[in-house]
């Protein structure tokens, strides 16, 4: 299979390369290399791809890259929360402007299979059960009780405190940040040129990514690798709220096999999107503690409050990606977090002043 990755010298889009050429695929690679992902240039692990350093905004690159393809791996995109509002106009711009461009250069060529990079920042909040109410849309939380250190969600209905569950793809959307809206956006239009074109794929929902390859020393990075650099510089982590929200930490191998599969799956009509996790729930402060652990470094500092854009409790189904795609992640937690005390990582990005 011939296949165009974009964002292919990123930290996921990087591994998706790797693997598709370790499997026999043919890979044309694009890069825009942003300052915000990529401080160093070209890392060293991607000269291997030859990747055309340019812009999934720029339509007659498109055109000329995507002669002969057979599917596109859309990988690219302006990544974390969005520092503040003024950051609206570029997110906007590189996810969505960018992903409008791409689609139309695939209907230009008669490319009709897509796998993109989807996030489960769509859902703002994961989904909760009330003992008495049964699942729930929790109220947002309020400043104050943030500020009291209450920080779980509770049923609109009757005040109590709700049980995080597992998180379905059907489950509303709710996105909470810039980057989270313009990932749901990318969604969205992708459906539409799935229902205009007759083409279709997946929209994989990547849940906490860690791995070998993140980048270090910028608030766009996750919070695995900014609990590194902590350690690494001799300081705990700081773990906001009560250190008790669960995510989902999944290898970034495993994600890159997620995009393997999908890319050899059959079509489906239209986009379908699909939670790729691990399916072991842990807590940020299980991160924390695991990873200080591995390094030998400092236990973990709770310093609670919380930012405007965190949510309490979001962790993943796995179920569609096993029916559907056949995958199951195969990095456990501990074994993921230990070898990340010691992956190499990216050089540190260039942060805005």
């Amino acid at each position: 299979m011939r296949v165009l990755v974009t964002g292919a010298a990123g930290f996921i889009g990087s591994h998706v390369a790797d693997l598709l050429v370790d499997e026999g695929h043919a890979v044309r690679c694009l890069d825009a290399l942003l300052p915000q992902a990529h401080g160093g240039g070209l890392p060293p692990w991607s000269h291997r791809h030859e990747p055309v350093i340019g812009d999934v905004r720029d339509a007659s690159l498109l055109d000329r890259l995507l002669d002969g393809v057979d599917a596109v791996c859309h990988q690219a995109a302006m990544v974390g929360h969005g520092m503040d509002p003024s950051d609206a106009p570029e997110y906007a711009s590189h996810n969505d402007y960018g992903t409008a461009v791409l689609l139309a250069a695939m209907h230009r060529a008669g490319v009709t299979r897509l796998v993109l990079a989807s996030s489960m920042v769509v859902y703002g909040e994961g989904r909760y059960r009330c003992y008495r109410h049964g699942v729930v849309r929790p109220l947002p939380r309020a400043a104050a009780d943030l500020a009291a250190q209450r920080y779980d969600s509770t049923c609109p209905a009757c005040g109590r405190t709700l049980a995080p569950q597992p998180v379905p793809e059907d489950a509303p959307a709710d996105p909470r940040s810039t980057y989270a809206a313009s990932k749901l956006a990318q969604e969205h239009l992708a459906a539409a040129w799935a229902r205009q074109t007759g083409g279709g794929g997946w929209a994989l929902r990547y849940h906490n990514v860690y791995g070998p390859r993140m980048p270090r020393d910028t608030p766009y990075a996750g919070v695995a690798s900014i609990f590194r650099s902590a350690l690494a510089a001799g300081q705990p982590p700081r773990v906001y709220e009560d250190g008790q929200q669960l995510r989902d930490f999944v290898h970034v191998t495993d994600i890159a096999r997620a995009n393997l599969l999908a890319l050899t799956a059959p079509v489906p009509e239209g986009m379908v999107p699909v939670n790729i996790c691990s399916g072991e729930p842990r807590t940020v402060g299980d991160l924390a503690t695991a990873l200080a652990t591995a390094m030998g470094g400092p236990q973990p500092v709770v310093v609670g409050g919380a930012r405007a854009t965190d949510v309490r409790h979001v962790a993943a189904d796995p179920g569609r990606a096993t029916e559907l795609l056949g995958y199951t992640a195969r990095v456990g937690f501990l074994d993921g977090v230990t070898a990340f005390a010691t992956d190499p990582l990216r050089e540190p990005a260039a942060v805005p002043a």
